[in-house]
């Protein structure tokens, strides 16, 4: 679903990537509508660099992005299947096993980017 960032989710975007300065996609000219594609997408040089970035999270920070990922505020449409598999992992290990499937099934159920 696509939204507009509000203030929370544009702190959580320049936490995860400092050197966001304008929140506008540089390839399509349109405003963020997502926290995690910018930062694998525009952001992160590969994905050992936006796995560092999302260890940055705090355990509420990341239940935060759990909960607009479940709640389908959070895109992962436009995720590489391996930065996905990237988070997941994290999830997996912060946040226990169920919330990583929750994730996967999300991700497989929607592949529109948003």
């Amino acid at each position: 679903m696509a939204r507009k960032l509000d203030e929370k989710d544009i702190d959580l975007l320049k936490k995860l990537a400092p050197e966001c300065i304008d929140l506008e996609c540089s390839s399509s000219g349109v405003n963020f509508k997502s926290i995690l594609p910018p930062v694998a997408n525009h952001f992160s040089k590969d994905i050992s660099d936006f796995s560092h970035r999302l260890e940055a999270l705090s355990e509420k920070e990341l239940e935060y992005l759990l909960d607009l990922i479940k709640d389908g505020r959070e895109s992962l449409g436009c995720l590489r299947p391996d930065y996905v598999m990237a988070f997941q992992e994290m999830v997996a290990r912060r946040a226990g096993e169920e919330q990583a499937g929750k994730i996967i099934k999300i991700y497989t159920a929607n592949d529109v980017c948003e």
